[in-house]
Parts: C-alpha cells; structure tokens; sequence
C-alpha cells in the first residue's frame, strides 16, 4: 500500500483553547507541527503518496507542505464548504491511483504496522479494514466487535468499558467499492458508510496494540507534548 488520505480540514474547535491561530494538524508538538509526526511516520512505513483532504486554514497547511516536502508526492483536495469525513474522503478518493488506499487523520497517530494491514485487507478482499487499538477502562470511545474470522460484528456507543477495541482511525479503503455507495455528498464515514453498512459489505478489524494519541482535546495535546519529547516513532 503506496497511497494514503490524510484527513486535515477540520476546525478543531475543542482544541482551540489550546491552540487558537492554527488547524488542529498544525499544533506545535515538542517543537514541530503534529502533522510532521503522521507524515514521516507514514512515509517510513512505506507511503509515497499523500493526498491531503483540507478545508479550514488550508492555506497554513499547503504553505507547511510546500516549505517542508517539497520532495514528496502531494495532492491536495479542498472543501469548499464541510463535506463531513465522508464527503472528505469521498473526494480525495478521486485524485487517487491505486487500488486501495490508506486513511487516516491529521490530528491522531496510530503507529501501526502498514505492511500487516495491507497484506491483512488485500488477503481478505476487504471493502474496508479498521485498524483497532486495544483499551482498558475507558469511556471516551466506543466499540469494535468482531467475529471470530474478524469480521466486524458491532459498534457499541460510547460508556465505561472494562476492555474493548477502538476504532483507531487508520483505515485501509478500497477505493471502487467506496466509490460505488450511493452515498450523498456530505456524510459521515463513522456512521453513514461503516455503522450502516458493515453487515452488508466485507469490513473487517484488525487490532494492533500500538502506540496511540489523538490531539483532540487539550488534555491529550499537553500528553503529546509531554510524550513526543522523549518518543522516536
């Protein structure tokens, strides 16, 4: 797997306490922006090219992609006006090449071994293969259930759960069986496209007890500025 969408257009409004000037991505994390951290990560694990799905500040992001990767394959996809992370996916969909691409989100990393996922997804025909965190005690996500063959068998809402995959937001995306859901322009890929449609379509999780942040709360960005210091991915 070459080709990966970076979902980088939201507005970041829980974090903007923290961070009022910038998009969530571009928040400065022990000394450069969080998105720097997806970037190379992905690009250590085998990605060689990146489509960025932006909206809100884009012009920020595109000037940090221009100065800092001038190297890199880089496409870009605007919203004009917020699609939802369907509707922002499904666009970025249309400037790829390959068969099956990578999704993830600019405010999150998740260090997951790209070759396991990919080989996992292409083995199994997958529509689309979820990459899973597994959690103890928590309460801030829901759950992934899954058969014994990994087939998603559930999502559970949000509550206390002693143990449970989360959706780590790490996605591997066949880009024409995507393309082919009679889907409306905005929509939300979590609820529209995987919880309406998993007992319906090949979805699968893998789980990978790999490292994992998301920025999307001050409290979890001060953790990234604590841990990254220290932290080589």
């Amino acid at each position: 797997m070459k080709e990966c969408i970076i979902l980088a257009g939201g507005l970041g409004t829980r974090l903007r306490s923290a961070v009022p000037d910038l998009p969530k991505c571009m928040a400065p994390v022990a000394g450069k922006p969080f998105l720097a951290y997806v970037i190379d990560y992905f690009h250590k694990q085998g990605i060689e090219r990146f489509i960025f799905s932006l909206g809100y500040m884009h012009e920020a992001i595109e000037a940090f992609l221009q100065e800092q990767y001038p190297h890199l394959d880089i496409q870009t996809t605007i919203e004009q006006e917020p699609l939802g992370t369907g509707g922002a996916i499904k666009l970025a969909c249309s400037k790829a090449k390959e068969k099956d691409v990578l999704v993830l989100n600019g405010d999150t990393i998740f260090t997951i071994q790209l070759d396991q996922l990919a080989t996992f997804h292409t083995s199994h025909a997958a529509d689309c293969t979820l990459s899973l965190k597994p959690m103890q005690q928590f309460d801030r996500y829901g759950v992934v259930e899954l058969m014994e063959d990994h087939r998603i068998s559930d999502f559970r809402e949000k509550q206390y759960y002693e143990s449970g995959y989360i959706n780590g937001g790490v996605y591997a995306l066949n880009v024409a069986s995507f393309l082919q859901e009679t889907l409306p322009e905005k929509f939300s890929f979590e609820k529209d496209y995987l919880e309406k449609l998993y007992a319906q379509r090949n979805m699968y999780g893998l789980a990978q007890d790999a490292y994992f942040i998301d920025i999307g709360i001050p409290a979890d960005y001060a953790k990234a500025n604590q841990e990254f210091g220290t932290m080589s991915f």
